[in-house]
């Protein structure tokens, strides 16, 4: 191993922790002197402090500054205080509370800054459930009503000044309905409610819809009712079961009515019948004698004209013809020899 005074890079090390202990002294005392190389050492003129840079004049951006403040501003408040009318709505301009316009018509529209507000109603139809109440039908029998109304708001401003707000609007139409619907059901019989096609219901969910409007109307309310339905009629728990046995009672009547109806009508169908066959049969039977009679008739002319031309050949006919009825296998006949009769039998047609 070769020896370490030999070593050349021990002398190197030791030339640059010499420069580095000789830079930081001169760092200390102040000095210029800086290392430059490995071997030389540059030295340079001492400068005094650096001379301060002059301040910028701030003024000349001030009022970029404010010009471009002022138009975000601007843009900001505009902005804030544009909306869209859709064609499904109304929107009401307010001004400190009071009304100033209402704009129905779709587009963009501008308000005042600061002084006006705006809200929004609906325009379009709107369905409304009206709650359960309960009924007396004309024949003193309870049931339960549910009906549905479709109803849209007519005049905005006459809405708000009477009834503030949607929710109003619709507590008072639903007061309207109760009213109107328990009056027209009270004049009806439970059958006559339940049963849609009876005449003496009529039309009902017209006459209640009718007279709600004409309600609405009179208050100035600025809502109509489109249409008011009944969705459901239900009997009260306590009388259920009372009315479905006195309903299945009814209908057992009814049914044996009609078969009671059923039998008397069949009895006068079959004794009409047999009646008009009987008066057929006896229609039949006197045809019949009459042309049997004028056939015989129209037999004996026949007759009459075909053996009057030949006299005894009629009367060899009828002894024979009577031979027939009056001669069998085992008959005897006890008559003189020279009857004439008896003449044919023994074979003399003379």
């Amino acid at each position: 191993m070769a020896n370490n005074d030999n070593n050349p890079f021990k002398s190197i090390e030791e030339k640059f922790l010499e420069r580095q202990r000789q830079a930081q002294a001169s760092k200390k005392s102040g000095g210029s002197s800086k290392l430059v190389s490995f071997g030389k050492k540059r030295s340079k003129k001492p400068q005094g402090p650096a001379e301060p840079k002059p301040p910028a004049d701030m003024r000349k951006f001030v009022k970029p500054a404010i010009v471009l403040t002022a138009i975000f501003a601007v843009l900001l408040i505009l902005l804030a205080n544009v909306y869209v009318v859709k064609e499904n709505e109304y929107r009401v301009v307010r001004q400190f509370g009071e009304i100033v316009r209402i704009d129905s018509d779709p587009g963009v529209k501008l308000k005042v800054p600061f002084l006006q507000s705006v809200t929004m109603l609906p325009k379009n139809q709107m369905a409304y459930n009206v709650s359960e109440a309960e009924i007396t039908t004309k024949d003193k029998k309870r049931m339960i009503i549910d009906n549905y109304a479709v109803w849209r708001i007519t005049d905005p401003k006459l809405m708000i000044n009477n009834a503030r707000n949607v929710v109003n609007a619709e507590a008072r139409m639903e007061e309207y309905i109760y009213s109107v619907v328990r009056s027209e059901l009270g004049q009806l019989d439970y059958t006559s409610i339940v049963n849609d096609e009876d005449s003496s219901r009529g039309n009902l969910n017209d006459k209640v819809t009718e007279r709600v409007n004409e309600l609405l109307e009179s208050g100035n309310f600025g809502i109509a009712v489109t249409d008011v339905r009944m969705k459901r009629i239900d009997l009260p728990p306590e009388n259920e079961q009372s009315i479905y046995t006195r309903m299945i009672s009814e209908r057992e009547s009814t049914a044996q009515t009609y078969l009671s109806e059923g039998d008397a009508e069949k009895r006068r169908i079959e004794a009409e019948t047999d009646r008009e066959v009987q008066e057929l049969l006896a229609e039949a039977k006197k045809e019949a004698e009459v042309i049997r009679a004028e056939g015989e008739a129209e037999a004996a002319r026949i007759y009459n004209q075909s053996f009057s031309r030949d006299p005894d050949f009629y009367e060899l006919y009828r002894t024979l013809e009577s031979y027939k009825k009056t001669i069998g296998e085992e008959t005897m006949i006890v008559i003189p020899s020279d009857s004439p009769y008896a003449r044919i039998l023994s074979g003399f047609t003379e």
